[in-house]
């Protein structure tokens, strides 16, 4: 068999509007910002990427530009001239010779994936080792910081039958200010919907006690990541003491993390997320240790466009149960669009495409309007 091989690879950085700030407790949004990444190879055929992180270097180590340089400087030319049909060699190679980076990575085999399904006519899914799954449910979360304006749009997302998964972003602000403004809006949903919070880090131990207790008492089905991934040992005692869930995801950023997490009993729940393993095969190999160690799974998001959204929902439409759905919202949060068919999303669930590779094609016209020039 011929081998096709990797021609060039290039990258754009894309700033695209939100149909509001998005409030998180370590930033606000005002537009997301992706990085588009095209594998080309000497068959014709090219993969699409992306690679998206939140507020440049607000949550994690990687920012759009310095993502973008790496991947031009460092990790692309690692990929120059090697076996575009054989993606482990591929991705072993880069982090062989490259440290971290896993944003970069998994723009980059996501790439890889699409390229190869679409030489092979298969959905990146059946690369992965099979859907059993057509389609995912998907949580949205509420972050404008208003309890009244909160309330009213998780009612309208009911009512168009769009999402009863429920998100909250907590920690800005004073705890019990933050407990109120969650308990206000589960009571005025009830059992319609589910409701859970995210904390990303933002309380110490001595306040994550109380409020963890409070949350669990009052109907709040999930907790995410309420310390501070660093206090291990704080998360095994609050994980053993909740009467809600806790679930890492800053304590995930790596697949070893996944593991030494799962060993010391610090979480019940995983949130996965491609960018933060390395890529969508790297981030099977977190969810195989969490059903292995009876931890369920969550599938995260960094609030992707199109394309690292449908990359992330390739890989967990192949898990056999994802007990807290998805948070694939990403496209629903931009007003713009950069492929020509946008994601569907119907009876609270993302449809996933059957068509070769992740599914996607991408507009030129507008991918070049709004591309930082």
């Amino acid at each position: 068999m011929s081998h096709s091989l990797i021609e060039s690879i290039q990258t754009v950085i894309v700033d695209l509007p939100t149909i509001r700030p998005h409030k998180l407790a370590m930033h606000t949004m005002q537009q997301q910002t992706l990085v588009i990444i095209r594998v080309r190879c000497d068959d014709g055929i090219e993969g699409i990427g992306e690679a998206t992180t939140i507020g440049g270097l607000a949550y994690g180590n990687e920012s759009p530009e310095s993502i973008k340089t790496n991947i031009d400087s460092h990790l692309g030319p690692l990929l120059i001239g090697q076996d575009a049909a054989n993606i482990n060699a591929a991705m072993l190679r880069l982090d062989k010779v490259t440290k971290g980076n896993t944003f970069a990575k998994s723009g980059l085999e996501s790439a890889l994936l699409d390229a190869q399904g679409k030489r092979l006519g298969l959905p990146v899914s059946e690369l992965l080792g099979g859907r059993v799954r057509d389609s995912l449910e998907v949580a949205w979360t509420l972050a404008s910081g208003d309890t009244a304006r909160d309330i009213a749009e998780a009612e309208q997302m009911l009512d168009i039958r769009r999402h009863r998964l429920f998100k909250l972003k907590i920690g800005a602000n004073e705890v019990s200010a933050d407990l109120k403004h969650v308990i206000a809006i589960k009571k005025a949903l009830g059992e319609r919907a589910s409701v859970r919070v995210d904390v990303n880090q933002y309380w110490d131990e001595s306040q994550a006690i109380r409020a963890c207790q409070v949350l669990g008492d009052n109907g709040i089905d999930l907790i995410e990541q309420p310390i501070s991934r660093i206090n291990r040992a704080g998360q095994v005692r609050l994980n053993q003491r909740s009467p809600a869930p806790i679930m890492a995801d800053e304590s995930i950023e790596s697949v070893e993390d996944a593991f030494s997490l799962a060993a010391d009993g610090a979480a019940s729940v995983f949130a996965l997320k491609i960018a933060k393993n390395g890529g969508p095969r790297a981030v099977l190999r977190t969810a195989q240790i969490a059903e292995a160690a009876g931890i369920a799974l969550y599938g995260g998001t960094m609030l992707e466009g199109t394309v690292g959204t449908l990359a992330s929902a390739h890989a967990f439409v192949t898990l056999n149960t994802l007990t807290w759905g998805t948070e694939l919202f990403g496209p629903l949060l931009l007003t713009e669009e950069i492929v020509t068919e946008a994601p569907v999303y119907r009876d609270f669930q993302l449809e996933v495409p059957r068509t070769p590779g992740l599914g996607l094609t991408l507009d030129e016209e507008r991918l070049a309007f709004f591309s930082r020039k």
